[in-house]
């Protein structure tokens, strides 16, 4: 009999933090989120609709997303907002754009060392480290936005 009044004593403590510990700040870190989520799908849609150039281009957007987002997520947006920086800047070093590249060949001018910079940087994008991350924030949006975000 004793011990039963211990775990009453932890489990009556635990219900009675539990909803106070939950709701502090949460609110509000995703309601100011969950605002930029929805006003910037619709242009992120059309901008994604352009394939990898598209993509690049979504750059500023999902920085504005990771800068708004709550800490819980925000590792993720920093990890696709890297990878994609990464790819960006490899390639504005070799003074290409995504769009310059034909069935994969990089365009003449382009150096082994910019070319191996740049595959290791789209490597970056497409690691599994990276589309985890991307899976994981439109998740999050749809989960808690309730607004489907597509990477």
């Amino acid at each position: 009999m004793r011990r039963v009044r211990p775990v009453v004593g932890v489990v009556a403590l635990v219900l009675a933090v539990t909803p106070w510990a939950t709701s502090c700040g949460s609110d509000d870190d995703y309601s100011a989120y969950c605002d930029a989520v929805k006003a910037h799908r619709d242009g992120l849609t059309e901008t994604l609709a352009e394939g990898d150039a598209g993509l690049l281009a979504a750059i500023p957007t999902f920085e504005d997303l990771r800068d708004q987002a709550p800490a819980d997520i925000r590792d993720d947006w920093t990890t696709v907002v890297d990878a994609l920086t990464g790819l960006q800047e490899a390639l504005d070093d070799a003074g290409v754009k995504a769009s310059d590249y034909k069935q994969g060949v990089a365009p003449k001018g382009v150096t082994a060392a910019q070319r191996k910079a740049i595959a290791a940087a789209a490597t970056k994008v497409s690691s599994t480290t990276t589309q985890k991350a991307s899976l994981s924030v439109q998740q999050q949006a749809r989960d808690v936005c309730h607004t489907p975000l597509t990477l």
